[in-house]
Parts: C-alpha cells; structure tokens; sequence
C-alpha cells in the first residue's frame, strides 16, 4: 500500500484558521475520491492553547456550512520532528511560514512550507522574492461572527486548489513508482 499524502495546517494557536482548513479540506478531499490517500492534520506556532478544542465561533460557522465538527480536536504546537513528516504544511500568514521555514531547518524540507492562500485563484500573485503578507488569513479570534465567516471563505477559496495540487502531487509520485 502506498503511503499517503500528508498536508498539515498552521496557524497561531491551533484553535481557529488551522483546524478550520483541516476540517474543510478533509471535507473536500473526501469529496474528491481522495480520502483514503491524504491525511490532513493542523497544529500551531504557539503552545498558548495546547490541549483545547475548536474555538466555539469557528466550530459555529464550520456548523453553519455544512461541515462535520467532531469533538476530538485538541490544540497542539507544531515541532520540528513533524515536518519531514508531511509532504505539504500550509501556514496561514507569512509570520507562520517565516517560523516552519525556520523551524525545519533543512532546505528541502523548508520549501514544503506553502503559504494557504497561494491556492485561491483569486488571490494575489507573489513573486519569489515579494512580501507574502498579502497572503495572509486573517486571524478571526478578535471579531465577531462575520470575521469567522470571512475566514471561512478565505479557506474554502483555497480548498480546491489545495486539492489539484495534491491529486497532481500523488499522480507524479505515483507515476515515479511505476516507472
């Protein structure tokens, strides 16, 4: 049996952004027939969370969609053991991305950090080199409802994209395989 995918999310915490996007792209590569090859987990920059569920806003507006929110979701900080470990991290803003890029030390591994909104279509083009800022999904945690649900559909806009990226992803190493 091939080893799957692994994608894991980041955010500050591990409490909104990051386990929002884990729980919609499992969502979605469910939805793409892909379940059963990818793995989607999500972890935080910071320990100040460690061990607490899903904030109660986002699992609100996760509800809201459409979106199964289990109970077993628990806070944890991302270490740098984890990231050889995934083929794909997602930060959420370009300070999560600066800090796994730090964080993993090894070129090879560093260049699997990818900022998440790189995967909207609509989002700004960042060239190499150029400020990944304006990639960034906003943090929720200090608004009310409608800053939840604008992080939700910054997430969503991604998705797909995270999606095709991975389905090519799997069909180059699986063709590297055969081959």
């Amino acid at each position: 049996m091939t080893e799957p995918y692994r994608v894991m999310t980041v955010c500050t915490g591990n409490i909104c952004r990051s386990p929002m996007a884990e729980i919609v792209l499992r969502d979605r590569f469910e939805a793409a027939g892909l379940g059963h090859a990818v793995v989607v987990d999500s972890s935080g920059i910071s320990d100040e969370e460690h061990g607490r569920p899903v904030d109660r806003r986002a699992r609100a507006v996760l509800a809201e969609h459409g979106y199964p929110v289990g109970d077993g979701h628990r806070a944890r900080q991302v270490r740098a053991s984890d990231l050889p470990a995934r083929d794909l991290v997602l930060a959420m803003t370009s300070s999560h991305a600066r800090a796994l890029r730090r964080l993993a030390g090894d070129a090879g591994v560093a260049a699997r950090v990818v900022m998440y909104r790189s995967f909207d279509p609509a989002a700004p083009l960042v060239a190499p080199g150029q400020p990944e800022h304006v990639l960034d999904v906003d943090d929720p945690w200090y608004g009310g409802p409608e800053n939840f649900s604008t992080c939700l559909a910054e997430v969503e806009a991604a998705a797909d994209g995270v999606v095709a990226h991975v389905r090519a992803a799997l069909a180059a190493r699986d063709a590297a395989t055969a081959g």
